[in-house]
């Protein structure tokens, strides 16, 4: 059985993945391997400069600052940068997921799992989520960005309400304490 984990910024997604990796979960994170991919594959880079110019990368690396600032700037922008990356995550989600075909869970992360079309992966969803001046806050000290950079990202997220009617399980963040129950209460329900 596939899970996908999902949530807009700043909800705990990371922080849910990594207790489900400390359980000996499989965790395919869509962000850190669609960077990767944006990188190392010569494909991706190729199109990525012609959409946003040489900035793009810096040092040989994915220029994400200035990709960001662009992207939230421009809706249509993040569409094409999404056009470009999607298709090769979906792949590789396949590789991934034939690799560990005889794990009983696995688990796919991402903030974009129903915006990318991902969820069509996932057997059941779990949606992290947490107040939004929760997330808010939560992004502004962990990326060192303003309060009106954050909001312009999460309003390019779709809304929490429609994640929360799609979802099949909601864990809550936004009391620290209460998480690890919620989460175990989850993996009952699958097992």
């Amino acid at each position: 059985m596939i899970i996908g984990i999902t949530g807009g910024i700043g909800g705990g997604k990371s922080t849910v993945s990594e207790m489900l990796r400390g359980k000996g979960y499989q965790i395919y994170d869509t962000d850190k391997e669609a960077r990767k991919l944006q990188n190392e594959v010569p494909g991706i880079k190729e199109q990525i400069i012609k959409l946003f110019g040489d900035e793009a990368y810096t040092q040989g690396e994915l220029n994400r600052k200035h990709i960001s600032e662009i992207v939230f700037a421009e809706p249509e922008m993040l569409k094409k940068l999404n056009a470009i990356v999607h298709p090769a995550v979906e792949k590789e989600i396949t590789l991934w997921a034939n690799r560990f075909e005889k794990q009983e869970l696995l688990f796919i992360e991402s903030a974009l799992l129903y915006e990318s079309g991902l969820d069509k992966y996932s057997d059941k969803v779990l949606l992290v989520t947490s107040p939004e001046y929760i997330r808010i806050d939560r992004v502004m000290k962990r990326d060192g960005i303003s309060r009106e950079q954050v909001l312009a990202r999460i309003s390019s997220q779709m809304p929490e309400s429609e994640k929360i009617i799609r979802a099949d399980f909601v864990l809550d963040t936004g009391d620290s304490s209460r998480v690890p129950w919620q989460l175990d209460e989850f993996l009952q329900q699958l097992i």
